[in-house]
């Protein structure tokens, strides 16, 4: 065989071996984005089950308090409507309405202190409280991943890659600026 013929098929070799290792790469971060999403998913699920309890336990002592506790109730719908449809915008902007409402939640339970010696509302508290500290830290993870995915399909060579087999880029889940303003609604509890 050709010397020539012989270098031009090691290099073709090697061309492919790295546009599948381009591909294989771009895939495994595609799946890091749905995975880190199902991980907040798995979170946001929990929460939803819970806030409805929590609203009963403030009900039993707060009865004239209704128009703080419709406001929790309509925030837990709309971000479960927009975890079902999978808009993380959505999602962002009803986790900040959900969250304040928690917050003023909070605040009034302070007039309340039969309601705060309450075992059952003191543990859904901490309930609650852990499930915002592991979707903070989940949302992290899903935004690193998505990082990690928009980077590489708009680096040469990948975005040819990217483009040949259509990976789309994927949404950072934000919260809005009001958000950023409250960082911890730990500080309502004590």
């Amino acid at each position: 065989m050709d010397p020539f013929w012989i270098v031009v098929t090691v290099i073709a070799v090697v061309l492919l071996g790295y546009l599948i290792s381009i591909y294989n790469h771009l895939v495994r971060l595609k799946h890091q984005v749905s995975q880190s999403w199902s991980n907040i998913d798995v979170l946001l699920k929990q929460r939803h089950d819970e806030l409805p309890k929590l609203v009963d336990s403030c009900k039993e002592h707060m009865g004239y308090e209704s128009q703080t506790l419709q406001k929790v109730i309509e925030a837990r719908s709309a971000v479960s409507g927009a975890r079902e449809s999978g808009n993380v915008k959505a999602l962002g902007a009803a986790e900040t309405l959900l969250r304040q409402s928690l917050g003023s939640l909070f605040a009034v339970v302070e007039d309340y202190p039969e309601l705060r010696a309450s075992d059952s509302f003191v543990h859904l508290q901490q309930r609650i409280t852990g499930l915002e500290n592991d979707i903070a830290d989940r949302r992290e993870f899903y935004n690193d991943a998505v990082n990690s995915l928009n980077t590489r399909i708009e680096q040469f060579p990948d975005v040819l890659v990217a483009r040949r087999f259509s990976f789309n880029a994927a949404e950072l889940l934000k919260f809005d600026t009001a958000e950023l303003k409250d960082h911890s609604i730990k500080s309502l509890f004590s």
